[in-house]
């Protein structure tokens, strides 16, 4: 990247891959980390600002505040993924407690508070939960003036983890993430098609766990908590590799040419039953049946990401948080 730093806010259920992801925004010299926020999602929204003060600090990070958000979604009751990131969100790693402490506002207030001061338009990464971001654009709508994109970790194109077609982070809270989508500025979706690709090599998470610097070393423990999943029809696997997850969608601000995106109309299934939570992502050449017979309805139109350059979000990655030249 050439320029200025791009500001960014990052607004996170801080595990694993939470962290991977903050790590590198503390560390790529081409953003700039003006806030973290904080939400329930992959563990309770306690638990989250003590893992996001736990990454900052090992991190280096400098003084960048932090705010807990929402404890619950819009409608429904929190659901968290322990099962995935473990009892504390961290992977039980048993990291001692944090020394830093959280801002002394909310959620929503520091996100207005820090979008509005930035002297130039912030990015938000969302890699998590749309909740805040949903009561951001509805409690203080001003702020979408100073947004240049949010890029957000959800979604899914084809299968979803959640269920079979709802991917976590928009099952967790659908009407937020609906509300996201209206938000009137420009939107990329960095969804499972892409996010369950980024897999750093064994080799490599090995070399992160003997760093004897304390965020590289933290990196290759969580990437060791988080196994890359198997692919059914490959020839052979590497137990020891580690997928990057919500980390990709800050690559994708770092370096958004790894990325293949194509602009396309999205919708969130807010009914109940076996769809809700799916984000539906219109990939037809031209209107079918249903448009022509029934008139078409207004849908959001997504950078939705349909393809990634692993090897590049790779490097990138080692390269940044870990030191490693290739």
């Amino acid at each position: 990247m050439s320029g200025q730093p791009v500001p960014v806010i990052i607004d996170c259920d801080t595990g694993v891959d939470d962290a991977l992801a903050l790590l590198l925004a503390v560390r790529h010299p081409g953003l700039e980390l003006r806030a973290v926020t904080c939400v329930a999602g992959n563990t309770d929204v306690d638990g989250v600002v003590r893992n996001t003060l736990t990454v900052l600090e090992r991190a280096g990070a400098g003084d960048v505040p932090v705010a807990r958000g929402a404890e619950r979604p819009l409608l429904e009751a929190a659901r968290s993924a322990r099962h995935v990131h473990g009892a504390d969100g961290m992977g039980d790693l048993g990291l001692p407690a944090p020394t830093r402490r959280p801002a002394d506002i909310d959620a929503v207030g520091l996100l207005r508070r820090e979008i509005l001061a930035s002297p130039r338009p912030v990015t938000l990464v969302p890699t998590a939960p749309l909740t805040n971001i949903a009561l951001l654009l509805r409690t203080h709508p001003e702020v979408t003036r100073n947004i240049e994109r949010i890029v957000f970790m959800g979604g899914a194109v084809a299968t979803g983890n959640a269920t079979p077609v709802a991917e976590f982070n928009v099952w967790h809270d659908p009407e937020a993430a609906a509300i996201l989508l209206t938000a009137g500025v420009p939107i990329t979706m960095y969804g499972l098609d892409v996010f369950q690709r980024v897999v750093v090599p064994g080799a490599e998470v090995r070399r992160l766990r003997a760093s004897t610097e304390p965020g590289a070393r933290l990196a290759g423990e969580l990437l060791a908590h988080r196994p890359a999943a198997p692919d059914p029809d490959a020839p052979e696997s590497d137990d020891a590799a580690g997928g990057l997850g919500d980390a990709g969608a800050v690559c994708a601000v770092a370096d958004p040419e790894g990325l293949t995106t194509r602009r396309l109309p999205v919708e969130v299934s807010l009914a109940p039953g076996p769809t809700r939570g799916q984000t539906i992502v219109d990939r037809r050449p031209r209107p079918g049946e249903a448009e022509i017979h029934g008139g078409g309805r207004e849908r959001a139109m997504v950078d939705v990401a349909l393809d990634v350059d692993v090897e590049r979000y790779v490097k990138l990655y080692l390269e940044t948080v870990g030191g490693v030249r290739g």
